[in-house]
């Protein structure tokens, strides 16, 4: 009796199991089906990661825009590479002597790519008190009233190259496209206020921008709508200050705020950081100098240290900052080489991802976080890395919960009774045309699956999507 009962449960389970296959596989099918996706470019791949097996596969081993879902790759190697405790450092430092409260010499910042420094992600950490009255109550410490010499900010552990070279016009004026650089500060970012009339299709006025940034020029073209979000655009070069604002705010607002990128932090930081020094007592008397400095005849104050790695990382990926991913893909280089270069960086993730996962070097990697349209990764290299981070990584936990649940950071859209905390971690990327997620989800019967989810070239709206993908989420999680 008891093996014929055994023998309908074990049938039941089958069936349930597979019914639970078809229903995500029927789904999926008919979604591929819809005319929005009918012309697209699709990859998935599901697996379990203590089997091995895979549950699912649809072009798994072709090359597809990542967009922001990159950031599982950088993240991963940098964790890896450096450790969850690694903290960026910058450097207070003065050549010469002090005597009489006078400094004979210069006051010396050393960038150490730190990318949080001053970021509002961290305002407990450098804002209580403000980071920079710290340095120049070090500064006043030491005896110093009165710099006779210059004030030395050295950016030369990053190279030059602030913006990688595939980033797109539309990006990098804008908040999310400003580069990594040796002294970043404040996000990288500046505030541009707006006042629009009651009707729309006619011209805004600039009112105010904060902080506010030197020399710079803006020409604004930007209309009032009846749309109520922010369609306004950033426009110019990193090399210089002269910038184009086009597109729409809504209407009838007194006051309308949008984020643009910061493409010379090193400047805004020295202002900043002389205004601190007058209020604490301490002037300058030389200029303001960017150039490398000589670290033979400089004396340490002070050094300023990052939150970890990890805690760094939980905000790059729940927010998917991708300032901090390009400094998590430079800083690789630095610690290997001394000098921060985005392809030498590169090359550090190829080399450390070759021997641990077959096919890993057929991909294409142009920068850490995603924006660059020219990445291309395989759904199945998402997975191996997801598998590997499971089974291998020390600091696995720190990598989980960089990963956002549902109803939380960029997984914000997903219903979060649907997914507990613990059963669904995901990172998400967008870019026009491009929904990309990858992550790992526990199925109702325990499996830890990993899965990578990729659509480039759709035509429908990205809301619709992610309210598709988020069922067949729901649905996979039956897999027995």
């Amino acid at each position: 009796m008891k093996v014929r009962y055994f023998a309908v449960f074990l049938l039941t389970f089958i069936v349930q199991s597979a019914v639970a296959q078809v229903d995500f596989e029927s789904t999926l099918q008919n979604l591929i089906a819809e005319h929005d996706y009918k012309n697209a470019q699709i990859g998935i791949h599901v697996m379990d990661v203590n089997s091995g097996k895979t549950y699912y596969s649809l072009n798994a081993d072709k090359l597809f825009i990542p967009a922001s879902t990159m950031k599982v790759i950088t993240t991963a190697t940098t964790l890896e590479i450096l450790g969850a405790n690694y903290r960026f450092k910058t450097e207070v430092a003065y050549s010469g002597k002090i005597k009489d409260n006078s400094l004979t010499g210069d006051l010396v910042i050393v960038g150490g790519g730190d990318p949080a420094l001053g970021s509002e992600y961290f305002k407990d950490y450098y804002f209580n008190p403000h980071f920079l009255d710290v340095w120049a109550s070090k500064v006043k410490s030491a005896g110093i009233s009165v710099v006779e010499g210059n004030l030395v900010l050295d950016c030369s552990v990053y190279d030059t190259e602030n913006i990688p070279d595939t980033w797109i016009w539309e990006d990098i004026g804008n908040y999310y496209g400003a580069g990594a650089n040796a002294l970043t500060v404040y996000d990288n970012l500046f505030r541009i206020t707006f006042q629009s009339p009651k009707k729309a299709g006619e011209k805004t006025s600039v009112i105010s921008m904060y902080p506010e940034i030197a020399g710079i020029e803006i020409k604004n073209e930007v209309l009032s709508s009846d749309v109520n979000k922010d369609l306004a655009y950033v426009y110019g070069s990193p090399f210089d200050k002269s910038r184009v604002i086009r597109g729409t705010i809504p209407k009838n607002r007194n006051s309308f705020t949008i984020k643009a990128a910061v493409q010379k932090p090193e400047e805004l930081l020295a202002e900043e950081l002389l205004k601190h020094l007058a209020e604490n007592g301490v002037f300058v008397k030389g200029k303001i100098l960017f150039e490398k400095a000589n670290s033979d005849k400089n004396q340490t104050l002070y050094i300023q240290e990052s939150p970890t790695l990890g805690e760094i990382m939980k905000v790059l990926n729940h927010e998917s900052v991708n300032l901090f991913a390009e400094h998590f893909l430079k800083q690789l280089s630095v610690v290997k080489t001394g000098n921060g270069n985005r392809k030498e960086s590169i090359e550090i993730v190829k080399d450390f991802w070759k021997d641990k996962l077959t096919g890993f070097d057929g991909f294409f990697m142009e920068d850490g976080s995603g924006l660059s349209h020219f990445n291309a990764v395989s759904p199945q290299i998402f997975t191996s890395v997801l598998e590997y981070m499971y089974h291998s990584s020390e600091a696995f936990t720190t990598f989980y919960q960089s990963l956002p649940s549902a109803g939380d950071g960029t997984l914000s859209g997903f219903n979060a009774s649907v997914f507990s905390e613990n059963e669904l971690r995901a990172k998400s990327g967008s870019m026009t045309r491009v929904r990309c997620y990858t992550g790992y989800l526990k199925s109702d019967s325990g499996k830890e699956l990993a899965f990578s989810f990729i659509f480039n070239q759709f035509s429908g709206t990205h809301a619709k999507l992610i309210s598709e993908i988020e069922d067949l989420l729901a649905q996979l999680k039956k897999i027995e």
